[in-house]
């Protein structure tokens, strides 16, 4: 029990005197209220509703909304990487801070309601990424 105390009073007196131990408190916060905002815009399509009577359906409602959040980071993780091999390779200078500060939790360009499409173009079938956006083409707007 003591030692719990210890650490606790160890911890409140880091918040209070050191602001690098704030900001990182806070760049993590941020990064877990990130998860949460799309894991409520997935869940039921904005509705946020469990539709299971029972524990267990509940459970596993809840294990299949993780499941989906993984797979949309997973995805924006991997264009995000291509994105910036491209912005490189077209010779734009990428500032480390900048790289630091991209999050994988968007969901703008995901359709979360609708009809969906699962055929994949033929590039994607060989395991090339999908084409990026241009986003000055207006054609391509979300």
């Amino acid at each position: 029990m003591a030692k719990s105390s210890i650490s606790k009073t160890l911890h409140l007196l880091n918040v209070i005197d050191d602001e690098s131990y704030r900001r990182q408190m806070l760049i993590q916060l941020d990064r877990q209220e990130g998860r949460h905002s799309l894991a409520r815009a997935v869940f039921h399509g904005r509705r946020g509703e469990l539709r299971q009577a029972y524990r267990e359906g509940q459970e596993g409602q809840l294990g299949a909304l993780g499941l989906v959040v993984n797979a949309i980071v997973l995805w924006n993780t991997r264009y995000m990487e291509v994105a910036l091999r491209q912005r490189h390779a077209e010779g734009y200078v990428l500032r480390e801070e900048d790289i630091e500060r991209l999050s994988p939790f968007g969901q703008r360009h995901i359709n979360l309601l609708g009809r969906y499409y699962f055929g994949l173009p033929e590039a994607v079938q060989r395991g090339e990424p999908r084409p990026l956006r241009d986003p000055r083409d207006p054609s391509q707007e979300l």
